[in-house]
């Protein structure tokens, strides 16, 4: 493998991290393990667009595919709207395999895979909150996006394999095949210190949630640095309980966002954290799209954003590691991140001013919380109930 300039950890349990804290340096981590790549690649990604970077990664598939190496993508047919199909066909005629994840059907649209996963040569895996699109492909301050990633080696990866087999299974029209699969928690231990987090679409999930619960009982410095923040539920009340007890409890936040009405309905949560005791930032140069939390000497990284998209609705997949030394390199970006931040002052988000301000502060917490999530929530529910009624046999879609 090409070498990497990276700080290097490694857990007791047989795992080694290289922490990529730009979305320019993990997109290069991953293209160079692309080129090294012997045997296989499996890459899962939400958006892969049309662009010089989607050319380079196509172009470096394409020469490993031309040295034998077998080549598999699962692409989410939303996330690559407007991707030719065409585009990938010098690729797939060398062997390659390309899956597009839940073709688009009325009652299933809003499913999607919103996963980031390369897994190189059995090997080696990278995940994070990047897609393959040029905004992905900056510093984070002067161009491009706030993103980045980790890569990984160690007995993790054997399970990130059977993940991504696993979402390759049913991406057609089978996803909820994957209710039939049992004990598949959703949580996947690699080892002591480390672990796979998966959530899917479902009535019964929370293996993120469980987990973050328990981490943040008795936790006593917190940051979080989250690209969508619109926590409901159980998961609004832990955080807030968190942010009361904690010693610290800090939370990055988008001052740019790609979806700006998300972020209207964030603010609204402001005060309530605030008043608890967190500090919220926000960050200023760039649009903010990194998914990382950081508790005590734990570190969570992946695909999943705060919200009940992520948490509900979506296929995603998170990285848990157990390590002081990454918790400390995580907290070392965290506090980089900071100095290009603005803090929130207390109250200066408790009311929005003006009529239209608090009519789409309304609107956007209904469609967020309530809408997306109810109309998903409404076909999950019906589709759990056919399988119930069918002995488990879910019927085709169609």
């Amino acid at each position: 493998m090409h070498a990497n300039p990276q700080p290097h950890f490694s857990t007791a349990d047989g795992h080694a991290f290289h922490w990529h804290d730009t979305g320019a340096k993990f997109l290069k981590a991953e293209l160079d393990a692309i080129a090294a790549t012997q045997s296989s690649i499996r890459l899962e990604h939400y958006i892969f667009r049309a662009s010089a970077v989607g050319e380079r990664f196509r172009d470096a598939m394409t020469d490993a595919a031309r040295r034998g190496v077998q080549v598999t993508l699962i692409l989410d047919d939303v996330g690559c709207w407007g991707l030719p199909r065409s585009y990938f066909s010098g690729l797939m005629a060398l062997g390659a395999k390309v899956i597009w994840f839940n073709p688009v059907r009325w009652r299933f649209w809003a499913f999607r895979d919103h996963r980031k996963l390369l897994v190189v040569d059995d090997a080696q895996a990278f995940i994070g909150g990047c897609n393959i699109a040029p905004e992905y492909a900056g510093d984070g301050v002067s161009e491009g996006w706030r993103d980045g990633g980790i890569s990984v080696t160690g007995p993790v990866v054997k399970h990130l394999i059977e993940s991504f087999e696993s979402q390759a299974g049913i991406a057609g029209n089978k996803i909820w095949q994957v209710h039939k699969k049992k004990g598949r928690s959703g949580w996947m231990k690699a080892g002591e210190d480390v672990s796979v987090l998966l959530t899917r679409p479902g009535l019964h999930q929370g293996v993120f949630q469980r987990a973050l619960r328990g981490d943040l009982l008795h936790a006593q410095d917190v940051c979080i640095t989250m690209a969508y923040f619109l926590p409901v539920g159980r998961v609004k009340k832990m955080l807030l309980r968190a942010a009361r007890f904690a010693r610290s409890f800090r939370l990055l936040l988008p001052g740019k966002s790609d979806v700006p009405l998300i972020q209207v309905a964030a603010r609204a949560l402001y005060g309530g954290f605030q008043r608890r005791g967190a500090q919220i930032h926000e960050y200023q140069p760039q649009v903010l799209h990194a998914k990382v939390l950081i508790v005590d000497d734990i570190v969570y990284i992946g695909s999943a954003n705060l919200d009940p998209r992520s948490l509900s609705i979506n296929f995603e997949i998170m990285l848990r590691i157990r390590s002081a030394a990454l918790a400390q390199r995580a907290r070392s970006t965290f506090e980089r991140d900071l100095r290009h931040s603005r803090r929130v002052r207390m109250g200066s988000w408790k009311k929005p001013s003006g009529w239209w301000q608090r009519i789409k502060q309304k609107l956007a917490r209904f469609i967020f919380t309530r809408l997306d999530l109810g109309v998903a929530q409404f076909f999950v529910q019906k589709t759990e109930a056919g399988t119930r009624r069918t002995g488990g046999h879910h019927r085709p879609m169609h």
